[in-house]
């Protein structure tokens, strides 16, 4: 037995290169998959490296007091004058106070 060795010249490069296509052809849906697959298991190690960082405080801060609701105080003031003034708001007020998630 011999061994078959593989010649490394300019002169073979396109036999290879033909056999390497067929190859590739060959195995294209395996290799779509496989790629498919590569891409999938990148993304979902990358959201779970950025899910998995801890929050920056200042940040939390920052984004916390943002939320607060302001009222202007004329407008407080117009609503307090409104609900001392008519009795159906004193009612409706009333109402909110004991239960605020009924219409």
């Amino acid at each position: 037995m011999s061994k078959q060795t593989k010649q490394l010249d300019l002169k073979s490069l396109p036999h290879q290169l033909a056999q390497l296509g067929e190859s590739i052809i060959r195995y294209r849906v395996l290799l779509f998959a496989l790629f498919l697959c590569g891409v999938y298991g990148f993304v979902t190690f990358r959201i779970y490296t950025l899910s998995s960082q801890p929050a920056d405080q200042t940040a939390v801060k920052s984004q916390i007091a943002g939320l607060t609701p302001h009222v202007d105080e004329e407008v407080a003031a117009r609503l307090l004058n409104l609900k001392d003034n008519s009795v159906n708001v004193k009612v409706l007020f009333d109402k909110a106070r004991e239960n605020p998630f009924t219409e």
